[in-house]
């Protein structure tokens, strides 16, 4: 673990740097909060002790750069001076903790060991918020910042939302985002891939079923509006569902009761639904597919998810990103694209959209040089 140890009092930098090397960690130290700054930038510190009162850059400025900067250390305020007010400061402007002087040993190293668990803890988070959540809404081009600019009015309200797109253009992207902007987050986000499932089956996945109401109801099972109850319920691909089940869900809207498979009692819902589809329902409607009632019980709000070649001012952002990701999962060196390399990628068309683009992005990481250059995306991607 490395320690980076900044004060003016020279007594304090040796001491500070000698014990807790005793302790077993790499320490660094700085005169002033100038130079303090300037080593916390350059260099990854697990933990920062830093004095208030100094010549020129003091504490607190040194603590404001340092959060502004998004340099995430624990930072750990040290002084001779302190009193309750000024303790509070610090931990508003992000400190992780304020030790008064003279400095005591113990109290030293049960902070670091503070300060290293919830390090670890935020680490765990952010691994687990990937495993999870997976892929970001990657883009700042003018489709982007609509679609965003519709989710922060949306999200808070319990409106229901018809997302429609083509395939991998990151519908389900946008669904999440909904739901981590919501009132409900906090509680089940549940996901159906209404396509996925045999239509003989899609009642009892949505509904549930009663031990023994079919042959291989072997028990009680509850269906995906139950575990949604109190939180959102995205059902994905739904101008594949059947007649049958639209006429349920149709019902569990209205009504907002279901009743499980095998069963004429009612069990009170009450779930956010966010639905979207690759088809054009009104198209599915005329032709008999899609219960019209339906449609609009869904689309009180309808977000259109651009295509990447509606977008594809957002490639160069998109491809940095999925080199991060591929990358990492993958545990292989990063490598870089060339300008050249990425205008070519913006003049090809995507039929398969961002789900295609990582595909790509994947196939030019194995393929190509450590600086993947235009020749590669001619030789492994262009047709």
């Amino acid at each position: 673990m490395k320690i980076l140890v900044i004060d003016d009092e020279r007594a304090i930098r040796n001491s500070l740097k000698e014990i807790l090397g005793d302790e077993g960690y790499q320490v660094d130290v700085a005169e002033d909060g100038a130079m303090g700054l300037e080593k916390a930038m350059k260099e990854k510190f697990d933990v920062i002790f830093c004095d208030i009162k100094m010549p020129g850059m003091d504490g607190i400025e040194v603590l404001g750069k340092l959060t502004e900067e998004g340099v995430d250390s624990s930072v750990i305020m040290i002084s001779g001076h302190g009193d309750i007010d000024t303790a509070v400061e610090c931990i508003k402007k992000g400190a992780f903790d304020f030790i008064q002087k003279p400095l005591d040993l113990n109290r030293i190293l049960i902070t670091i060991k503070n300060a290293t668990d919830k390090a670890a803890l935020v680490t765990q988070t952010r691994i687990l918020k990937k495993k999870v959540y997976g892929q970001q809404m990657i883009g700042d081009s003018e489709p982007m910042q609509h679609i965003r600019e519709i989710i922060s009015k949306v999200a808070p309200s319990d409106f229901r939302v018809l997302i429609m797109g083509a395939n991998g253009s990151g519908k389900e992207l946008v669904a999440r985002s909904i739901y981590e902007q919501s009132n409900r987050s906090a509680m089940p986000y549940i996901d159906v891939n209404c396509a996925a499932i045999p239509s003989e089956l899609i009642e009892s996945e949505l509904f549930g079923h009663e031990k023994g109401s079919f042959t291989s109801a072997i028990k009680q099972h509850k269906g995906k509006f139950e575990q949604a109850d109190g939180g959102t319920l995205f059902l994905d691909e739904i101008g594949d569902m059947s007649l049958a089940a639209q006429a349920k869900v149709l019902r569990a809207l209205q009504e907002k009761k279901i009743s499980r498979v095998g069963s004429d009692k009612d069990i009170e819902v009450d779930v956010r639904v966010i639905a979207a589809t690759n088809k054009d329902l009104q198209k599915e409607i005329q032709e008999g597919r899609f219960r019209e009632d339906l449609f609009y019980r869904l689309s009180a709000i309808i977000i259109k998810v651009p295509s990447l070649d509606e977008r594809k001012s957002d490639i160069p952002m998109l491809v940095d990103y999925f080199v991060d990701q591929v990358c990492g999962e993958a545990a292989m060196e990063r490598k870089t694209f060339t300008p050249e390399a990425i205008a070519l990628l913006q003049e090809k068309s995507w039929p398969g959209n961002i789900r295609e683009l990582r595909n790509v992005v994947e196939r030019l990481l194995i393929l190509g040089d450590p600086k993947i250059s235009a020749q590669n995306v001619r030789d492994y991607v262009m047709p």
